[in-house]
């Protein structure tokens, strides 16, 4: 089964969303779904950072941003006139998780660079069995929607959707 680039872009903006979504939450004090402000870092980050709003709001503003993006170059096509702007931008997300696929692939095979002694295994767990994964499926996806030509078809009131010529 073919991914058609608006489910590739329906996938990207879904996930960073909830991700930004994820750093407001961390950014009023909460530490779900750890027990404590070190325990969150080690377990997202491999190190200890602190999880403070002038840190992590940028972060979601960035997700957000980069969410929008994406979904923009996914609905409006390659030859709208900011299409260029949004290629550039599409494929800036597809290398910023490709690049952290590939770092994750480094700490899962023995890598510490850049990771505290102190970390444990938690963080191992969940990049070998979320973080890099899903980064590289983010990547993928990305790169799908930059290779899309056609822009996605705008739905009517009834819900059905309407042809549309490239422009």
């Amino acid at each position: 089964m073919a991914v058609t680039t608006r489910a590739a872009a329906l996938t990207v903006a879904g996930v960073l969303t909830a991700d930004g979504l994820l750093h407001v939450l961390w950014s009023t004090g909460s530490t779900w779904p750890a027990g404590d402000a070190r325990a969150l870092s080690y377990a997202v980050l491999g190190i200890d950072a602190p999880f403070t709003p002038p840190v992590v709001l940028p972060l979601a503003a960035a997700l957000f941003g980069s969410a929008a993006l994406v979904t923009a170059r996914a609905r409006l096509g390659r030859t709208h006139r900011f299409g260029r702007l949004l290629q550039a931008g599409t494929l800036a997300v597809a290398c910023g998780t490709a690049l952290r696929g590939l770092v994750g692939i480094g700490w899962a095979v023995g890598l510490r660079t850049g990771l505290d002694a102190a970390s444990g295994d938690t963080f191992q767990l969940l990049n070998r069995a979320l973080y890099t994964p899903l980064c590289l499926l983010l990547a993928a996806a990305a790169l799908r929607v930059a290779a899309g030509k056609e822009a996605a078809a705008p739905r009517t009131a009834a819900g059905k959707e309407t042809a549309v010529r490239a422009r």
